[in-house]
């Protein structure tokens, strides 16, 4: 099964400790010009929405400046409202589709809704209402401007065999377009067998989580982050190794999971001379040499695409 493949094009990301990670700014310049080497067909980008904090932190900046060359934007809207009133939030995700339409080819409702750690939007208490009527706008939008846009939403794996998260989202899980799932195999605990623990991470997502929201097996899954950080302890060759072997087994099980788009996290580290593992996250360095696993992700876009 051909998939579709794509990164997140920044380096920004989320501490142990929810702060943002710091480092050099971002350049479009290299960036733009490591995007067409790799191929990709999808660009991550992140934009938070706060009616109480005022305006909309862009990670990369203006992330829709990448959709270009043959590329589309996955547009990630964060839910980061501590009210309950969700009337300017759905009509910020009508105001995404009405001005980045032409870019968009997905567009994700909240980030990782099932808990409140690192990256996640779990600690804003309305968010699970946010996302249901969240993607019952965009849909409603989307479809009124004739625009052809995956409306999606995602977790991270759950092995809570009730599934709660995603049983109280059965309003829209026959409607939403894709399921998203962001996973770190090896990352935040160790892996014996890699392989096998990314199969069983992803058979649990589609016969578990899924089905716990009544998302028919039509429904692509979309793997929206996947990455393994380097660092002290962590080398960038062992990084084009998990890269590979994740990567392998997920073209593996596209077919019989149905499992239709893959993205990494992320293209650039936020900052290479810093020592946490959540500043190394990148396929290059924050001066933007490649590291090994730069070529071997441009080698698979290629085979598997």
């Amino acid at each position: 099964m051909a998939m579709t493949f794509g990164i997140y094009a920044g380096g920004l990301g989320a501490d142990v400790d929810g702060s943002a990670t710091p480092g050099p700014p971002e350049d479009p310049g290299p960036t733009a010009e490591l995007l067409d080497e790799l191929g990709v067909q999808l660009v991550r980008g992140y934009l938070h929405y706060s009616d109480a904090e005022g305006g909309h932190v862009e990670a990369p900046p203006r992330p829709w400046q990448h959709a270009v060359n043959g590329r589309r934007l996955d547009l990630v809207v964060c839910f980061h409202e501590p009210g309950s009133d969700l009337t300017g939030w759905t009509d910020f995700l009508r105001t995404m589709l009405r001005t980045h339409g032409e870019y968009l080819g997905t567009l994700q409702v909240a980030e990782e809704a099932n808990h409140d750690g690192p990256g996640g939007d779990a600690g804003f208490p309305a968010v699970r209402r946010a996302i249901v009527e969240g993607v019952l706008a965009a849909r409603a939008e989307a479809d009124r401007l004739g625009l052809d846009v995956g409306i999606g939403c995602n977790s991270t794996p759950i092995f809570d065999p009730a599934q709660e998260f995603w049983a109280s989202l059965k309003e829209i899980g026959p409607v939403i377009d894709y399921a998203g799932l962001d996973f770190f195999p090896d990352v935040f605990r160790p892996l014996a067998d890699l392989r096998s623990g990314v199969e069983g991470v992803l058979r649990g997502f589609r016969e578990q989580s899924l089905a716990a929201a009544g998302v028919p097996p039509a429904t692509p899954i979309h793997i929206t982050e996947h990455g393994w950080a380097t660092g002290p302890g962590r080398s960038p060759e062992r990084q084009a190794e998990v890269l590979e072997e994740v990567l392998r087994a997920v073209a593996s099980l596209a077919g019989s999971l149905n499992i239709a788009a893959y993205e990494h996290f992320a293209l650039r580290d936020a900052d290479s001379t810093a020592p946490r593992p959540m500043s190394q996250f990148g396929l290059v360095r924050s001066d933007y040499t490649p590291k090994p696993a730069f070529a071997v992700y441009q080698r698979l876009i290629a085979e598997l695409s």
